[in-house]
């Protein structure tokens, strides 16, 4: 692969089941326009696959090992909650996991892996110990982060104010970048508050069908603002219809450029930057 990523998505999952018939030549898309990208791990098994995906390249495809807090109990999670289109069968079950810290420390110590997530809160569908489960579970994997020297990639629904707590309790434990606030969805205040603890945010095909992120990617620094694409959920226009895949990353970036009335080749340069800094790979 090229040296010189034109876009980074730098929150996909391509090692998910929506690909098993085609990922190589997702992925081959990817590269021939110059998009590295980093598959993000949820549980144990889509770690390690976010890991084997990873090692088949010798640079562009890149990992990140860690529990997403919807996989911290037992649950179902449907085609409204994922954002996916009505067309498509990516409805899943969660099995539920206990993390093993020490598990993901040796996945964490592989080379490709470049963050520790998808981890933090998600108060969407709550049961009555969900809150604390996925609050020990979270810290955990702060201090696995501190050990390992990565940044976070952190998802937060609903939870902002915990989320925030939380990491302000731990400043001594948090690296330098932070990490990355994986499909921001919080205030601005929320974003100022964020930004002081040293994270970054990244958008996806959700800013293109929606003005709910106008005003924060509006008031959120280039500096501190990546791509991503999530798929294969939340396809953005003029995709909608389709498996999101990481070659759809580039309308994110025009998405970014109107908001921000800045060239797509500038919100191209610079988040990319961004991206291999946050992630020690410039």
């Amino acid at each position: 692969m090229s040296n010189k990523p034109q876009f980074f998505d730098v929150h996909t999952h391509v090692h998910f089941a929506a690909y098993d018939k085609d990922s190589d030549e997702v992925l081959k898309r990817a590269h021939d326009e110059k998009i590295w990208i980093v598959n993000v791990g949820t549980q144990k098994d889509t770690s390690a696959k976010a890991i084997e995906f990873a090692d088949k390249y010798n640079e562009g495809v890149y990992a990140t090992v860690g529990l997403h807090p919807i996989h911290t109990e037992v649950s179902f999670h449907d085609k409204q909650e994922l954002g996916i289109n009505q067309n498509e069968s990516s409805e899943f079950t969660s099995r539920g996991e206990n993390f093993d810290y020490e598990y993901y420390k040796k996945l964490g110590q592989n080379k490709k892996v470049v963050a520790i997530g998808e981890c933090g809160l998600d108060y969407y569908r709550l049961t009555t110990d969900t809150k604390d489960k996925q609050k020990e579970v979270f810290l955990l994997q702060i201090e696995l982060a501190h050990e390992l020297k990565k940044p976070l990639m952190i998802h937060c629904r609903n939870a902002f104010a915990d989320l925030i707590n939380i990491l302000n309790s731990k400043l001594e434990k948090l690296n330098s970048p932070s990490g990355i606030i994986h499909f921001f969805s919080g205030t601005p205040d929320n974003a100022q508050k964020l930004l002081k603890l040293g994270f970054s945010f990244s958008f996806g095909g959700v800013i293109t069908f929606t003005k709910d992120y106008d005003d924060v990617i509006k008031n959120i620094p280039l500096s501190n603002i990546l791509l991503e694409t999530d798929a294969p959920y939340v396809t953005p226009i003029p995709h909608r219809g389709k498996r999101n895949e990481p070659i759809y990353v580039t309308e994110v970036v025009k998405k970014i450029a109107e908001l921000k009335n800045l060239s797509f080749s500038k919100v191209a340069e610079e988040t990319t930057l961004n991206a291999l800094k946050i992630f020690s790979l410039d």
